[in-house]
């Protein structure tokens, strides 16, 4: 889980992340894909031990700040089940859906990057590198979490981070409409904080 420097140093640390589709193949466009996304951060979150903070599934990659809880196996072997158990879900969902226009195309794409990559048996969905970046100041924090909640503002998605559904921005505006729970940041008690 390291590529160029970017690695897990600290199990139970907060960091950015991004889990990237190879070929950055847009599979998030299709709900069915979002819901297998949800459900399994939510099953982490349950069973562990996953603390999610923010979010944005965009359409070939998500985006997120989160942590373990002490007690859990720790992130790398949380993220390593989520992409595991994800990669699964949707090759099934692309397997079992004859309506889906892109299956035949989507089945080349994910075997090809299979076929080179040693760690997977057929089929590989997810990049191998999420490129951590460690959280340590609430500064560095509160940038990440912009960038994540304007990630859809800035590809033309929608006018508004609120307006995109799946996405955290709702959960920090305290909005009962929100796809997934997450712990919410609160900066204004984190030690040095300056605001900006």
């Amino acid at each position: 889980m390291s590529e160029g420097g970017y690695r897990i140093t600290d199990q139970y640390a907060t960091y950015f992340m991004t889990f990237t589709v190879v070929g950055w193949v847009d599979v998030f466009t299709r709900k069915e894909c979002c819901q297998i996304l949800i459900d399994s951060f939510n099953y982490c979150r349950d069973n562990k031990g996953l603390i999610l903070y923010a979010y944005v599934f965009m359409g070939s990659h998500i985006h997120l700040l989160a942590a373990a809880a002490h007690g859990s196996k720790g992130m790398s072997a949380i993220v390593r089940d989520y992409k595991t158990f994800t990669s699964k879900k949707i090759i099934e969902w692309i397997t079992d859906n004859p309506m889906e226009s892109r299956r035949d195309w989507l089945d080349v794409v994910f075997k090809y990057h299979g076929k080179y990559n040693s760690n997977n048996n057929l089929y590989q969905v997810w990049k191998q590198h999420n490129k951590p970046m460690i959280c340590l100041t609430p500064h560095f924090t509160l940038q990440k979490l912009n960038y994540i909640h304007y990630n859809p503002v800035k590809s033309g998605l929608v006018d508004h981070p609120e307006d995109y559904r799946y996405s955290s921005a709702r959960n920090y505006l305290g909005r009962k409409d929100t796809i997934l729970d997450v712990e919410i940041i609160d900066f204004g008690s984190m030690i040095g904080y300056v605001a900006g």
